[in-house]
């Protein structure tokens, strides 16, 4: 009997022993839970049951909800309820480390346990992250879209910087998860990396034309700073930037737009921080609870304030009110003491940005030549001589004695390009139309340097004579917010053949009085006066597709100036619901657009052209047609000051007339042979 005693004395010390560890662990948080150093525990039951947990929680869609202990034991009617909502979009975030938290926690289960369901569960959830992202390549803080500021893309509490640090470990195989996508969700991963870097670089704010940081909420549409609660105005970010800018900093070989980035966001936390104060607790006699106040201390580190005005970086604070204040002790104990109004996250920013900039940021100036100044490659991996468009037109000789061909390979370029006047008979050639893309977001409003701030817009601004375009896309990416030029050409003999040009209105300027310019077969897309200027241009075989009821052509053309815009064999198309399309107005009074050969959609307006509320402008423009076709062809039912060309007028539109120029060398025509 004493033996079997013992026995049971045993057992019971036992399971005793075994109730206290899982108390001890359940009574864990589960952020501390997820990140256990321990990978044994991951295999033991207690385990397999916080991660049935963990399943039950996620929703059919993938994502689960926030700010769940996952690790809290459920009863029965708990797990019933949590079946039933299996199918429910409703709260699914990322925000607050959810959804991310979870799939590393799955990750350590199944490489623990070699279990598919975590691992099939892992793959859900990495399906509802890239579901979850917007064309900018940001994403919402709730997906499915949930109504009010939760649609804006979200910096806020790192959510999006955790997502891509995931999706950077699963692409580059760093061994963090243990499942491992298809290659075909490695592809998919790859473009949703590359599109989230991108939505960084650009939404990164300027202040008065200079690059500071990010602001905790950007507009999904407009990419600006964005208010989110009532106390979260739009401001620039001490603590989220200092997250965005670490990952960039993990990024290998970064582009120069990317080193730009961190350069400047450096520059700005350096200029910014608060120096000599600390945030300490302190018991409130009157009201015996602890109170968060500001004591000045020489010795304390550095802190930076959470929200910094846009234009001027001074620190406020704000209430449920949300009306700003300037000192942390003028708003209410609730939000004083329930946010995080100070951070020192900028601080591992500074400490390893020396390392950084000694590996990465080497000037221009060091680097190597190209191996052929008149044939350069330009690779956003590296693999060429440059990494951006605009190092490589710096490297072009200047008036060179033969054409400099700068190849382009497959890339989202995100970076202003300047092709300057001393930079003559440059070619841009892309690898393809379709993967080659140069895009930028200025507009009007964002330049304001007043009423000419449309010039300053522009994504791709040539100046230098006889270039050429092939094979690429050149975009805007503003926005419907007024005026932002894709492609500025104020430049002699330039030639376009088989490239894309996206953006609203003001899409395509074509500046220079007396200068000719050629497009072939190429795409033009916009708004309102999407193809604007002066130059005498020939539009052979191309797509004009308009995106709203308005305009399609401003030309400026000057007076006495033979010709003007001439659009030959090309197509005009719309989207579905633009019904009202006028093929032009005068942006002065002697503008000339021709349309000969063409194929006009139904979104023609049947009367054609517009006046611009210029009423002398119908005795000095030159509109005219011939020979087209399509719905929106009505010739009888044109203003009657356009006009219908007879075949022998037609003619005189020929290539060589249109586009013939005082070129250096009279026996070669520039827009032959290209």
């Amino acid at each position: 009997m004493n033996f079997f005693k013992h026995i049971i004395i045993a057992i019971a010390i036992i399971n005793l022993t075994s109730n206290n560890i899982q108390a001890q662990v359940r009574e864990k948080s589960w952020r501390s839970i997820i990140y256990n150093q321990d990978t044994t525990w991951f295999a033991t039951q207690e385990a397999k049951a916080i991660a049935e947990n963990v399943l039950l929680y996620q929703r059919n869609i993938g994502g689960w909800p926030k700010n769940i202990q996952m690790q809290k034991p459920l009863t029965a009617q708990e797990k019933l309820q949590l079946e039933k909502l299996k199918a429910s979009t409703e709260d699914v975030t990322t925000d607050n480390g959810a959804t991310t938290q979870e799939m590393l926690f799955l990750s350590k289960m199944y490489k623990a346990t070699s279990n598919e369901a975590y691992k099939n569960a892992f793959l859900l959830g990495l399906n509802y992250i890239l579901e979850a992202q917007y064309d900018s390549g940001g994403w919402p803080q709730f997906y499915p879209l949930k109504k009010g500021y939760y649609t804006h893309i979200t910096y806020n509490d790192d959510s999006m910087v955790n997502i891509l640090n995931l999706l950077k470990d699963l692409k580059d195989n760093t061994g963090k998860y243990a499942v491992n996508p298809s290659n075909e969700t490695i592809k998919k991963i790859e473009i949703a990396f590359s599109k989230g870097i991108d939505c960084i670089l650009k939404t990164q704010y300027k202040q008065n034309g200079v690059l500071t940081v990010w602001c905790a909420q950007h507009d999904e549409v407009t990419l600006e700073p964005a208010k989110a609660r009532a106390y979260e105005l739009p401001s620039l970010s001490g603590s989220e930037s200092a997250g965005i800018v670490l990952l960039l900093m993990d990024l290998e070989k970064p582009s120069e737009a990317i080193k730009t980035a961190i350069n400047s966001a450096v520059a700005w936390f350096e200029k910014v921080k608060l120096t000599g104060i600390k945030q300490v607790w302190e018991l409130d006699e009157q009201t015996k609870k602890r109170n968060k106040v500001i004591v000045k201390d020489e010795n304390a580190n550095p802190l930076w304030a959470r929200f910094m005005e846009l234009e001027n970086n001074t620190p406020f604070f704000c209430d449920r009110d949300g009306v700003k204040k300037y000192a942390l002790n003028e708003i209410g104990y609730e939000r004083r003491n329930g946010y995080g109004w100070y951070t020192e996250n900028p601080s591992k920013v500074l400490e390893r940005y020396p390392k950084w900039k000694a590996k990465y940021d080497v000037a221009v100036k060091e680097k190597k030549s190209p191996k052929d100044e008149y044939n350069m490659v330009v690779a956003k991996d590296g693999s060429g001589d440059f990494t951006t468009i605009q190092e490589a037109i710096y490297a072009a000789k200047s008036f060179p004695y033969q054409r400099v061909i700068i190849n382009i390979k497959n890339g989202v370029y995100n970076e202003k390009v300047h092709v300057y006047s001393w930079n003559t008979y440059v070619s841009l050639i892309g690898e393809s139309k379709e993967n080659t893309i140069i895009t930028f977001d200025d507009y009007f409003d964002k330049i304001n340097l007043g009423r000419n701030s449309t010039f300053h817009t522009s994504t791709v601004l040539v100046e230098g004579d006889d270039f050429i375009a092939k094979n690429l896309t050149i975009k805007n990416t503003a926005g419907a917010v007024g005026q932002a030029v894709a492609l500025s050409v104020n430049a002699n003999r330039c030639y376009f053949e088989n490239c894309t040009f996206l953006g609203n209105q003001d899409t395509v300027y074509t500046a220079g009085e007396g200068f000719k310019q050629y497009f072939k077969n190429c795409y033009i897309e916009g708004t309102t006066d999407f193809i604007f200027g002066e130059a005498t241009v020939l539009f052979e075989s191309c797509i004009i597709h308009n995106k709203s009821n308005s305009y399609i052509t401003a030309a400026s053309t000057p007076k006495g100036q033979q010709f003007g815009y001439v659009f030959k064999n090309c197509k005009l198309t719309a989207d579905e619901n633009v019904d009202e399309a006028y093929l032009g107005r005068p942006w002065r009074l002697y503008a000339k657009t021709v349309f000969i050969n063409c194929e006009m959609g139904k979104h023609i307006k049947p009367e054609g052209w517009h006046n611009w509320s210029k009423k002398e402008a119908e005795n000095s423009t030159f509109y005219a047609e011939y020979n087209c076709i399509g719905e929106g062809y009505k010739p009888e039912k044109r203003v009657k000051w356009s006009h219908q060309l007879k075949k022998r007028e037609a003619n005189k539109y020929t290539e060589e007339h249109i586009l013939q120029s005082n070129s250096n060398n009279s026996k070669i025509k520039w827009y032959q042979n290209l």
